[in-house]
C-alpha cells in the first residue's frame, strides 16, 4: 500500500504557513508499514485539485487530503469533491450536533455557514471532526482510499489518531517500515559517504540509507522494509553496530537525541559542572546547553568576552598573547578556556574565538576561522576549525563543535 499526501492551500504557496501537516502524517504513516510516494502543496484551484487527485490515484493507493473544508468562499475542496466524486451535498446531523455543541464554548454567534460545514458528500463516510466544525470525508474508488481533513494541525491530527491511522493500519499491508536515525558530527556529508562507503554498499537491498545534513553535523537514517518489524529492526542494529566500529568518534547519539542533550546527560551522570566562554558565538553556545531541561544541574555561566579588553578583564587572558598571536588563535582560546574554569570553579570550560563573518577576515585567519578549547584539571586542549562564509551557520557550526569536543573529553575522562 502506497500513500500520497496532498494539502491545499494558497497560504502553503506563498510561505505564510509552514505545511507542517504533510511532515507529521508521513512519519505516522510510516510507523504503521505505509510509504509515501509523494507529497504536493496546492492551490485553492477547482483545476489544480482535481488534476491532483486523478495523478494521485493512478499512483498510490492511499490519498490524504488537507485544507480548504472552512466555512468561507475561498475553502473549495468539498465542492470539488462533489464534482470529481459526481455527488451532491447531504445534511449530516452528527456533525451539525457536534457544531452546536463547539459554539458556546467558542463565545461566538452560530450562522449559516456554520451550518453548510455539516454538509457533507452523499457517497462519503463522514468523520465527525471533535475538536471542529469541519468534519473528515472518507471516499473509496477502485479498491483506493481518498481522505480529506481539515488543515489546523490539532484537528488533523486527532481525526488521523482516532479513525484513520487505526483503519489504515487494519488494511492489508504486506510490508512493515521500519526507521533508525544515527547522528554524527565533525565531517561533512560527502567527506562521511566516502568514509562509509563499503559499509553502504555492503547494505542489503531491504535497507536503504539517506543522508539528512544540516550545519555542522548529519543524520543518517536507516529504513528497513519487510514483514516483520522485529527481523527489521534487529538487522539494522547489527548494521548500526558495524557503522560504530567504523566511525566511534563521529556518531554522538541516535533517534532525537541532540549534541546538547547527549552532552547534559554525561555531565549529569558524572555530576560535573561545565562553563563557557565565548567571542564569535556571542552565547549560542550556552544557549544550546540551556536549552535542555534541568541544565542548571550542570551548567554555571557564561562570559561573553567579544572585546579584547573583556578577553584581559574577565577571563585573563594575557596582553602579550593578544598581542602576539591575536583574539583568534590557539594561545588564547586555551587561556580563555582556562579562565572561565577558574571564574565558575567549573570541572569544565568550553571557550570559542573566531571569525563568523562576513566581514573581519586576513588571508591568514579568513572567515570562517574559529578556535575552541577545552579546560579541565587534566589540561587544556584546542583545535582549529575552517567553517565558511556564512556568519549564521559558523556561529551554530562552532557551537556544535565546541559541545562535541566537550562530549569526547566527558568519554575519556575518567
Amino acid at each position: 500500500m502506497i500513500a500520497e499526501i496532498i494539502s491545499i492551500g494558497d497560504e502553503l504557496l506563498v510561505g505564510q504557513v509552514v505545511n507542517t501537516n504533510a511532515t507529521w502524517m508521513a512519519q505516522q504513516l510510516n510507523e504503521i508499514g505505509i510509504p509515501v510516494r509523494q507529497i504536493s502543496a496546492i492551490a485553492d484551484d477547482e483545476a489544480i485539485i482535481t488534476r491532483a487527485f486523478d495523478e494521485a490515484f493512478a499512483h498510490s493507493d492511499v490519498i490524504l487530503v488537507t485544507g480548504g473544508l472552512g466555512p468561507t468562499k475561498d475553502d473549495i475542496t468539498k465542492n470539488t469533491l462533489c464534482s470529481y466524486f459526481n455527488t451532491v451535498l447531504v445534511f449530516h446531523q452528527p456533525s451539525f450536533e457536534n457544531i452546536k455543541r463547539l459554539f458556546p464554548n467558542r463565545g461566538v454567534e452560530f450562522s449559516d455557514l456554520n451550518r453548510k460545514q455539516a454538509e457533507v458528500p452523499v457517497n462519503c463516510t463522514p468523520l465527525v471532526n471533535k475538536n471542529g466544525t469541519a468534519p473528515g470525508m472518507w471516499f473509496e474508488k477502485d479498491n483506493k482510499i481518498l481522505v480529506s481533513m481539515p488543515g489546523v494541525p490539532f484537528e488533523m491530527e486527532a481525526m488521523m489518531e482516532e479513525y484513520i491511522l487505526p483503519h489504515l493500519a487494519g488494511q492489508d499491508n504486506q510490508r512493515v517500515v521500519a526507521h533508525k536515525t544515527i547522528q554524527t558530527q565533525g565531517i561533512g556529508e560527502s567527506f562521511l559517504s566516502e568514509m562509509i562507503r563499503e559499509w553502504e554498499e555492503n547494505l542489503p537491498s531491504t535497507i536503504k540509507l539517506a543522508y539528512l545534513p544540516q550545519p555542522g553535523m548529519v543524520r543518517l537514517r536507516l529504513t528497513g522494509y519487510g514483514e516483520s518489524k522485529e527481523k527489521i529492526l534487529e538487522e539494522i542494529d547489527s548494521r548500526i553496530g558495524a557503522l560504530q566500529k567504523l566511525i566511534p568518534d563521529l556518531i554522538f547519539g541516535y533517534g532525537d537525541d541532540t549534541m546538547e542533550l547527549v552532552v547534559g546527560r554525561l555531565l549529569r551522570e558524572k555530576h560535573l559542572t561545565v562553563s563557557t566562554a565565548e567571542s564569535c558565538t556571542g552565547g549560542f553556545l550556552a544557549h544550546m546547553i540551556t536549552s535542555v531541561p534541568g541544565a542548571s544541574d550542570y551548567f554555571q555561566g557564561s562570559v561573553i568576552a567579544y572585546s579584547n579588553d573583556f578577553k584581559r578583564t574577565f577571563l585573563g587572558v594575557s596582553d602579550e598573547s593578544l598581542k602576539q598571536f591575536g583574539a583568534v588563535s590557539e594561545q588564547v582560546v586555551k587561556e580563555m578556556a582556562i579562565g572561565a574554569r577558574q571564574r565558575f570553579n567549573t570541572d569544565y570550560a568550553v571557550s570559542v574565538s573566531g571569525i563568523a563573518g562576513p566581514d573581519g577576515g586576513s588571508i591568514e585567519k579568513p572567515v570562517g576561522t574559529v578556535w575552541i578549547a577545552v579546560a579541565s584539571k587534566t589540561g587544556v586542549t584546542a583545535q582549529k576549525f575552517m567553517f565558511g562564509e556564512h556568519r549564521g551557520r559558523n556561529i551554530r557550526r562552532a557551537a556544535l563543535a565546541g559541545l562535541n569536543m566537550l562530549r569526547m573529553k566527558l568519554t575519556v575522562d575518567r
